[in-house]
């Protein structure tokens, strides 16, 4: 079974796991795990959102790109914000509401890539009975160099 075939769908086959809000503790690193990105999860994530470009499936096409060869969408950082963290973390929680997300792209993930995750909460904070946090992923390919780095802010469940 490839990575891409074994990658957890039921996200709430561990919401008894999860951190919660008084677990979340601004400037503290959340627990991360490297992720070798396959070609085979770029074309199932590719897929699964509709998109048919040649430059994440043919590589002859791609090796007459300005990237030499495959890449993946950039908005591969959303499968690897849930390939890079256990399934405990505060992130995955069921109910959790994206509130708002910011990204800088550097450079494009390629097959073979081995992704590391720097994230952790900087703030939270309760307003109208809602519970915020503030967070920043920063995403490294093997090489350290920074693929994609983002803020976002969610609402938390009760």
């Amino acid at each position: 079974m490839s990575q891409a075939e074994a990658f957890e769908t039921d996200f709430w086959k561990d919401a008894n796991l999860r951190k919660v809000w008084d677990d979340i503790v601004p400037g503290e690193p959340r627990k991360t795990i490297p992720y070798t990105l396959t070609k085979e999860a770029i074309e199932l994530y590719c897929k699964s959102v509709g998109e048919d470009h040649p430059i994440y499936f043919d590589e002859a096409y791609a090796r007459t790109t300005r990237y030499g060869g495959l890449i993946a969408p950039p908005s591969i950082h959303i499968l690897l914000m849930f390939s890079c963290t256990p399934a405990d973390d505060w992130m995955r929680s069921p109910g959790t509401v994206n509130a708002g997300q910011s990204w800088s792209y550097n450079i494009p993930a390629r097959p073979n890539d081995v992704i590391t995750l720097q994230a952790r909460a900087l703030d939270k904070f309760i307003k109208r009975e809602r519970l915020f946090v503030v967070h920043d992923n920063v995403f490294f390919n093997q090489k350290g160099d920074v693929i994609c780095s983002g803020r976002g802010w969610t609402i938390r469940p009760m």
